[in-house]
């Protein structure tokens, strides 16, 4: 019997992708020997009504782009093919129905395992996903019954710090793939 594909889930608005996301995913990818990270842009975070910049197809875009040479990377556009909002009880269900042989699991940041108990139906998410949570400022607090690995360090990404630096017209930004950022600038996204 062959053992289980080990397989995260790694949600988001990515608005835009940038390093961070992709270094939190190697880490992850590292520490738990994952096959796979799927990331999975979403239209909006329930979390974050009204926040997004970009256009859905531009985010699935950029996220291809970021994870090309990445052969442990998947996009998936799930998320982006249903209405919106996103509740990741309902991507991890599918996730299970169709990698049923696989194992799961669900890659957040502190902030969101902190809120995670006011999320829609977290025990359904938490019964079918082991969480893995990158905390910058150490060990993240458990929630009885539901499994939790964490990643420790820091990373100086910020998507809000790069949509305002695009906005003002800077280049050459240290936390985004070159190739992000010249399909950001040839669909004119973020601009002012």
């Amino acid at each position: 019997m062959s053992e289980l594909r080990r397989i995260a889930l790694f949600g988001g608005t990515f608005d835009p992708i940038h390093l961070g996301h992709i270094e939190i995913a190697r880490r992850a990818k590292n520490l738990l020997e994952l096959d796979e990270v799927r990331f999975l842009p979403c239209h909006t975070s329930p979390h974050k009504l009204g926040v997004v910049s970009a256009p859905a197809k531009d985010r699935l875009e950029m996220a291809r782009v970021a994870t090309r040479k990445l052969p442990w990377a998947e996009v998936d556009d799930f998320d982006l093919s249903r209405p919106p909002p996103s509740y990741s009880y309902e991507t991890a269900e599918e996730m299970t129905r169709r990698f049923p042989d696989a194992q799961l699991f669900w890659l957040m940041g502190a902030d969101q395992w902190r809120a995670l108990p006011q999320w829609r139906e977290p025990e359904r998410l938490a019964g079918l996903v082991e969480f893995i949570v990158f905390a910058r400022d150490g060990d993240p607090e458990p929630h009885p019954g539901w499994k939790m690995h964490y990643l420790t360090g820091t990373h100086p990404a910020s998507a809000t710090a790069i949509r305002e630096a695009l906005a003002e017209g800077q280049t050459g930004l240290p936390w985004l793939d070159p190739d992000v950022e010249h399909l950001i600038r040839q669909r004119h996204l973020y601009t002012a």
